[in-house]
């Protein structure tokens, strides 16, 4: 297998970190604000990673989330390396990219369009916590039943969960009180004209 290489582009909320391969996209970061912050993050989980500048594929879809974060109903399109995802994880994921930005589907109709028992609505939960291509795989779009946001593995959880639905125009009926990714102040506000 070829050596992974990174590129980081920023965007309305931050740094945005994508790692791939020949395969594909192999992961993403959006948990950290700067450049140097996620470059840091992106060399410790894979050694000897090289920078460089994207391919064409691989810009259209960072571009792509730049411009979903800035609020365009874009869905990135990009082949990526699930190589050493779980066979269901894989399947949750490809269920996820088919919910369009501002659109919603809960846990338990992922594991119904799945054809799984509604019980492994747990289990799609597991699978989209452990997603490691946000927001290119969108668990943000993905709820719990009764209008409940649910859980969301990115700093802030729910609250940045919610700005991300929010960004896309989605309906959210759930209030959240935990600060988010998007809070004052954590001081996240979009930074134009870099």
């Amino acid at each position: 297998m070829e050596q992974p290489q990174f590129a980081i582009v920023d965007t309305a909320i931050g740094a945005f970190g994508v790692v791939w391969t020949e395969a594909g996209i192999a992961r993403t970061w959006m948990h950290d604000r700067t450049p140097e912050g996620t470059r840091r993050q992106i060399q410790r989980a894979f050694p000897g990673v090289a920078e460089q500048a994207p391919p064409a594929e691989i810009s259209a879809a960072m571009a792509a989330v730049a411009a979903l974060l800035e609020g365009e109903p874009r869905i990135p399109v990009v082949d990526l390396d699930t190589r050493a995802i779980p066979e269901f994880d894989r399947r949750v994921y490809a269920v996820a990219r088919t919910i369009p930005p501002g659109e919603t589907m809960t846990y338990g109709a992922i594991a119904k369009a799945l054809g799984e028992e509604p019980m492994r609505a747990r289990d799609v939960g597991v699978a989209l916590a452990r997603n490691p291509f946000a927001p290119i795989v969108p668990c943000h779009r993905v709820v719990a039943a009764g209008g409940q946001l649910g859980g969301y593995s990115a700093p802030g959880g729910a609250s940045t969960k919610r700005r991300l639905l929010e960004i896309e125009g989605a309906a959210i009926v759930a209030p959240v009180v935990q600060p988010g990714l998007f809070d004052e102040s954590l001081d996240l506000s979009p930074r134009r004209g870099r």
